[in-house]
């Protein structure tokens, strides 16, 4: 018997939380500065220069909820 994993103790997704990526801690990539620069002007906030992918990740879904792009919502 095949051992699975119940994803029903979470929100039913497979993502892994940021926090416990492996390359978490690295600096966040370009496209991730990108995606936040825009939403930010949008929002009416300033984001930090130095994020890690972690903590930009973490920013990005702030800023989706913020700006009603919240990428949980499916879109026509």
């Amino acid at each position: 018997m095949t051992d699975k994993t119940d994803l029903s103790q979470n929100d039913g997704s497979a993502e892994k939380d940021p926090k416990d990526w492996t390359t978490g801690d690295e600096d966040a990539t370009p496209a991730q500065k990108s995606y936040m620069s825009t939403m930010a002007v949008e929002a009416g906030e300033a984001v930090p220069d130095s994020l890690t992918k972690a903590e930009a990740s973490e920013k990005i879904h702030e800023l989706q909820q913020k700006t009603g792009r919240d990428d949980s919502t499916e879109r026509p």
